[in-house]
């Protein structure tokens, strides 16, 4: 079955994190979309029971697009380490405590890193993954999803991009997210992956 055709003008963007917001709109740039972010319409935050990340994304995707009575679109994204069987994955924004705070998040990984043994650089694969869900108001939800390998490097580079972004330097890059020029970082990020393939379904 063919993908729904997104033909508005207007998206909610389904996030209260400021830099994903906006990367979002950065990216839906060409299409001549106004993005309204979850945070400037004060709609609430669901809480995300999903075990996947395809499951929360759609879960506030869905919830925004109800709330809003417009289209809304929702990523959920992580970093997925593999010394550390797949964490933080999609509790990686709760690494940083309450106020979010990816330094304290990126200095977790590393303490864990450093427990299994993960020293050397071949030992810090990493990837992150980034679920994007378009959902409307009569419920209908296209899901896609993204994903960018590469290493964790300690200490972080770069005050640039947002997360975890610092220690995670992309498969053959000299540079971690984090010292990248934005367009530079958009062109590779699990992100852009995913919007590559919402776009070529959704969007015209």
């Amino acid at each position: 079955m063919a993908a729904r055709i997104f033909d508005g003008d207007r998206l909610v963007v389904a996030s209260h994190n400021a830099g994903k917001v906006v990367e979002i709109e950065d990216l839906l740039a060409p299409f001549a979309v106004t993005c309204l972010s979850a945070g400037a319409l004060g709609l609430a935050e669901p809480e995300e029971t999903g075990t996947t990340f395809e499951a929360n994304a759609e879960l506030k995707a869905h919830a925004a697009a109800i709330s809003a009575d417009l289209p809304a679109l929702a990523d959920d994204s992580g970093l997925v380490v593999d010394a550390l069987d797949g964490a933080p994955g999609i509790y990686s924004a709760r690494w940083g405590g309450p106020t979010r705070d990816f330094d304290h998040a990126m200095a977790e990984v590393e303490r864990c890193l450093r427990e299994a043994g993960a020293l050397a650089i071949e030992q810090r694969s990493a990837h992150f993954i980034s679920a994007l869900t378009l959902a409307w108001p009569d419920g209908h939800v296209e899901t896609v999803t993204g994903r960018v390998d590469g290493q964790l490097v300690w200490p972080p580079r770069g005050d640039r991009g947002f997360g975890y972004d610092p220690m995670f330097q992309p498969e053959n890059a000299g540079l971690t997210f984090g010292e990248m020029d934005p367009a530079e970082k958009h062109a590779i990020s699990h992100r852009a992956d995913a919007f590559a393939k919402l776009i070529d379904a959704c969007f015209r």
